[in-house]
C-alpha cells in the first residue's frame, strides 16, 4: 500500500517534469485539490493530528505536583522526586487512592522538563533524530591521503549519506571545490536511483553559500549555480547551524567519513589515477551494503 509520502513524492515529481496543473494532478493521483497544494508546498507530509487527552482525576492535585518537583531544583541529584514517589505521597497526604502509575508518569515527564527550563537548568534538549526512509540525506567532504603516481597526495572525499538506512556513497576528487560537490551528488542521485524526498544536511559549504545570514532563521545567499543545480534535481537543501550549535545536526556523515577513512583507506591506496581509486571506491560502497549499522535488523544497502 502506498505512503502519505509516496503520494507525495509523486505528486512533485509529476508537478516537476511534467508540469501538469493542479487540477490533473488532483485527478490523476485521486486526491483533493488541498492535497495537491500540500504536497506541492512540502515533501513531507503533516503529521496527523494526535488528540490531546486529558486527565480529569489528576487535574486536583497537579499544584502538589509542581510543588514537589519546583523542590528538587535544589535537591541533591540522588534524592529527588521520582513518579512513583510522587504518586506515593499523593496517597498519603491528599488521599489521591485512584490515580494510576501511568497518569502520574506522564504528568511528571512533562512538568519536569518545563520546570527546568522555567529554572534555567534545562537550557537545551537534543532530542533523538529520527528519519523516514528515502526522506534524508547529509553531505561532507574529508581529507584524505594518497599515494597517488608514487607521490604522497592531499585529496579529499565527497561523502554522501542516507539518514535512515546509513546507505552511503563517496568519491575522491583532487579539491573540494564546486565543480566536484556537483558531480559528487551527481554520482550518489545515479547510485541511490533517485533523490532525498525532504531535504539534503550541509554545513555552510562556499560551493552552496555565498553568506550565512545570522539569526534565529536558517537564512542563506545561496550560490546561483547551486540554485540552479538542486532545482533541476528537485531537491532542497538543509543549512546546519555554524559552530558548535549546528555540530550534532548532520553527525551521521561525519561519522561515515571517519569509518570509511579507517576502514578502506588504511594503509594510503596506491593508485595510478583518481579513476581508478574511485572504481576501487564503487566496489567498497557495494560491499558495504551488506553491513549493519549497531542493532539494526537490516542492512544499510
Amino acid at each position: 500500500m502506498e505512503t502519505r509520502m509516496e503520494l507525495f513524492a509523486r505528486i512533485r515529481r509529476d508537478a516537476r517534469i511534467e508540469g501538469c496543473s493542479i487540477r490533473q494532478l488532483a485527478r490523476r493521483h485521486q486526491v483533493g485539490r488541498a492535497t495537491v497544494r500540500m504536497a506541492l508546498a512540502q515533501a513531507e507530509p503533516p503529521p496527523r493530528k494526535i488528540p490531546v487527552r486529558c486527565s480529569p482525576k489528576l487535574d486536583p492535585f497537579k499544584a502538589a505536583i509542581d510543588a514537589m518537583l519546583t523542590t528538587d531544583i535544589d535537591a541533591p541529584r540522588k534524592q529527588r522526586h521520582t513518579a512513583r514517589r510522587i504518586l506515593a505521597r499523593l496517597a498519603d497526604e491528599h488521599g489521591a487512592q485512584h490515580l494510576s502509575y501511568s497518569t502520574v508518569r506522564d504528568y511528571v515527564r512533562v512538568r519536569r522538563a518545563q520546570i527546568d527550563v522555567e529554572a534555567g537548568r534545562r537550557i537545551e534538549v537534543f532530542v533523538p533524530q529520527e528519519h523516514a526512509p528515502g526522506a534524508e540525506a547529509e553531505v561532507d567532504f574529508g581529507e584524505v591521503w594518497v599515494i597517488l603516481a608514487w607521490v604522497k597526495t592531499k585529496c579529499h572525499m565527497f561523502a554522501f549519506r542516507l539518514s535512515h538506512s546509513g546507505k552511503s556513497v563517496h568519491r575522491v576528487y583532487s579539491t573540494q571545490g564546486q565543480e566536484a560537490f556537483l558531480e559528487g551528488h551527481i554520482a550518489a542521485f545515479e547510485e541511490i536511483g533517485g533523490v532525498p524526498t525532504r531535504h539534503i544536511r550541509y554545513d555552510n559549504l562556499t560551493s552552496a553559500v555565498q553568506k550565512v545570514i545570522y539569526g534565529q532563521s536558517r537564512a542563506r545567499v545561496e550560490n546561483q549555480r547551486w540554485v540552479l543545480f538542486r532545482s533541476h534535481f528537485g531537491f532542497d537543501p538543509f543549512y546546519c547551524q555554524p559552530g558548535i550549535s549546528g555540530a550534532h545536526e548532520k553527525g551521521g556523515v561525519e561519522g561515515e567519513v571517519g569509518r570509511f577513512r579507517r576502514n578502506r583507506l588504511s594503509p594510503m591506496p596506491v593508485v595510478d589515477s583518481l579513476d581508478e581509486l574511485n572504481e576501487k571506491v564503487r566496489g567498497w560502497d557495494a560491499a558495504d551494503d551488506g553491513r549493519r549499522i549497531n542493532d539494526r535488523i537490516r542492512t544499510v544497502g
